[in-house]
């Protein structure tokens, strides 16, 4: 456990070098215009959910109105980013859940997050770290990737995609202090250079650091 949480730290002290300044992908104003456009995300891209929630966040202008809507024409309103019935129901009911509980103000809690119908952790601790600028560790599927590579998390759990079991491992590892940025930074090495297929070992600046890229890299001579 020692050793994981010193590597963390300079695994972080690195990342934050290299990459500085993570992009935060989806457009919002509000705490509930990022719990939508985070219910709308699950299988989509970012790009996609801009795209649409450009359009919707005009014609629906508040919790109420998400509440109150249509369940068949927010399906047409959101058809582009997949999955569109589930996640039409899924915003309806914590829409109404939102004004009827607490007034039409987003919960600011991992508890009263995951109450709201639609809602798992990732989704919760993107709320508590996008919107209210708390700790929290956003387990997303670079993250799950990454922190398996680098022997930070049992490489089952990642592959299994136990999403809740990886969140609470890297929390005993993380200071919490630093759960925000260790999820941005994993998260941008994810997307530039520790790719699902081919991570570009040449360039990563945490290589050293890397036990399934040292042991790909041996692989790799040993067969020449």
């Amino acid at each position: 456990m020692e050793d994981k949480r010193r590597r963390v730290q300079e695994i972080l002290e690195i990342l934050k070098r290299t990459h500085p300044k993570p992009e935060v992908m989806l457009n919002f104003t509000t705490p509930f215009e990022l719990l939508v456009a985070t219910i709308l995300a699950a299988q989509s891209t970012d790009v996609k959910v801009n795209e649409v929630t450009a359009r919707l966040f005009k014609k629906y202008r508040s919790p109420e109105d998400f509440a109150n809507a249509d369940p068949k024409e927010l399906e047409t309103d959101i058809h582009e980013t997949g999955f569109f019935r589930q996640k039409a129901k899924s915003i309806i009911e914590a829409s109404k859940e939102i004004v009827s509980r607490y007034g039409g103000k987003v919960p600011d809690t991992i508890e009263e997050l995951t109450k709201l119908p639609g809602v798992g952790r990732k989704t919760a601790n993107v709320i508590l770290a996008r919107a209210y600028g708390k700790p929290a560790i956003i387990v997303d599927t670079h993250v799950l990737r990454v922190s398996a590579r680098l022997g930070l998390v049992d490489p089952i759990l990642a592959e299994k995609k136990e999403a809740d079991k990886v969140e609470m491992a890297l929390r005993e590892i993380v200071p919490e202090e630093d759960w925000v940025a260790f999820s941005d930074a994993i998260v941008a090495l994810g997307r530039t250079i520790c790719t699902a297929r081919s991570p570009k070992h040449s360039i990563c600046p945490i290589l050293h650091l890397c036990p399934t890229g040292q042991a790909e890299i041996k692989a790799k001579k040993d067969c020449k």
